[in-house]
């Protein structure tokens, strides 16, 4: 049965256990939508994972392939499955349509973002009739109802947001009182920076689910390449042994079940309600990671 996610962390609290999601994104090739689908999604299945969610191409670019990966997901597997939907080239109007095609297809959580620039480089500007500010989005989402709504979390601050992190933060505020049910952060490597992102929330009376986002590395070349566009900072003992391991990616991913493992412990024993995997649409980094914590 598809739930709201928000009933999903109640229950998985409830039951004293953290909840345990996955994201997935839209592939550019019917070869990638064949192993999405048939493989790497069955194969991923097998831990038990509570949800799981699709992603929105810089610029809403790939609206309805998400839709339509989000539907098949739920359709064809009964798992509870997050539309990410952003502000990115949509009216009030248009995000209103992509959202009743959302509701008639049974979908009822969105994980509501600002989005990136078309082509995910330069200055982001508003659609005139649209939104500026994810938590508008947040807030048109609770008037219309019917969903439950996550939004985004940066331990490091957004790399866009020039006032640093607490100010960053002090918006995260806005969108939870605008509405939001719980928040996925970005990735991180860095435990300590989570830790203080937790703390400072909660002393400003903030206290729905924070669930980090983990990213199982297996190249040093792209988690070079994903940390300089979103600004996560990668410690210097992490990124001396990624420079040690170079172009080995057999061993960089070893290294990355490692190290994520080690990662997700410490939160947990922190006290976090869930770990979000960004699987990068493959399987076997994460299952690792899930079954050495005895989670799946």
């Amino acid at each position: 049965m598809i739930q709201f996610i928000k009933d999903i962390h109640d229950s998985c609290r409830a039951a004293g256990r953290p909840a345990v999601s996955f994201e997935f994104f839209p592939p550019k090739t019917p070869e990638g939508d064949r192993t999405l689908l048939e493989k790497t999604i069955p194969a991923l299945l097998s831990l038990k994972p509570d949800y799981c969610s699709c992603t929105y191409g810089a610029g809403g670019s790939t609206r309805d392939k998400t839709i339509e990966i989000v539907d098949r997901i739920q359709r064809d597997h009964g798992l509870t499955t997050m539309m990410h939907l952003t502000c990115v080239n949509s009216t009030k109007d248009e995000l209103a349509d992509v959202l009743a095609e959302a509701r008639k297809r049974g979908i009822k959580n969105i994980l509501a973002l600002r989005g990136d620039p078309p082509g995910g480089t330069g200055e982001w500007t508003a659609t005139a009739g649209g939104f500026t500010y994810s938590s508008e989005l947040v807030a048109f989402l609770r008037q219309l109802g019917g969903f439950s709504i996550g939004t985004a979390g940066f331990p490091e601050g957004h790399i866009a947001q020039k006032g640093g992190k607490l100010a960053d933060w002090g918006f995260l505020r806005e969108k939870i009182e605008a509405g939001a049910d719980f928040v996925i952060t970005q990735l991180f490597f860095d435990n300590e920076d989570f830790y203080r992102f937790h703390e400072y929330l909660a002393k400003h009376g903030i206290h729905v689910p924070l669930i980090p986002g983990v990213l199982p590395v297996s190249s040093a070349r792209q988690t070079k390449k994903f940390t300089e566009m979103c600004g996560a900072r990668l410690p210097e003992p992490f990124l001396k042994r990624l420079d040690e391991l170079g172009d080995d990616d057999e061993a960089a991913t070893k290294f990355g079940i490692e190290y994520a493992t080690a990662q997700c412990e410490a939160l947990l024993k922190y006290g976090v309600k869930g770990l979000h995997f960004y699987t990068l649409n493959k399987a076997p980094s994460t299952t690792a990671i899930v079954r050495n914590m005895g989670l799946a």
